[in-house]
């Protein structure tokens, strides 16, 4: 069965917006998964500490036939790719950040991975991208993601363009 599925990918270190273009190329060749659209970027300040520069973030949708946890392991194969460590600070500088933000209708917390993304509702970041995408989307529990959206301070989002 395919599952329609929401990914927010951030990145602020190693040429952000190279980082995001080929995590986006790399999301489009996971097996048995196809990407259907991509957000604008937007630019954000970090969520954490403030001493590094800040994010470029969008959103991506894909269909996929993969379950939920071997769809992370692909998107933390891709981020291990572009040079992601995750031995480092909590909210920390990162060459890239894929989360699964919606997979379907599904919800489900386990060690590895909370689905609806914990904080999705609160975070501009990912709101305002998947606002353009899916305003309609139900986040389980949540309500509509334009709703969440209208309710979410911009906290000094930007727009940052396309992805080319």
């Amino acid at each position: 069965m395919t599952e329609r599925v929401f990914i927010g990918l951030g990145s602020n270190l190693s040429e952000p917006r190279a980082q995001l273009h080929a995590a986006v190329q790399s999301l489009a060749r996971i097996p048995d998964t196809s990407l259907r659209a991509v957000s604008s970027l937007y630019q954000t300040r970090p969520l954490g500490p403030q001493d590094q520069p800040d994010y470029l973030n969008a959103v991506v949708q894909l269909e996929t036939e993969l379950e939920p946890e071997a769809l992370l392991d692909q998107l933390q194969s891709i981020e291990a790719d572009q040079g992601r460590r995750r031995d480092g600070e909590r909210w920390g500088a990162r060459t890239l950040d894929l989360d699964i933000l919606l997979f379907g209708e599904r919800t489900m917390n386990t060690p590895r991975l909370t689905i609806p993304h914990a904080g999705l509702h609160q975070r501009e970041f990912v709101l305002y991208p998947l606002n353009e995408l899916a305003p309609d989307q139900e986040v389980p529990e949540l309500g509509l993601v334009a709703e969440l959206t209208a309710s979410c301070a911009p906290n000094g989002i930007e727009r940052a363009g396309v992805l080319e």
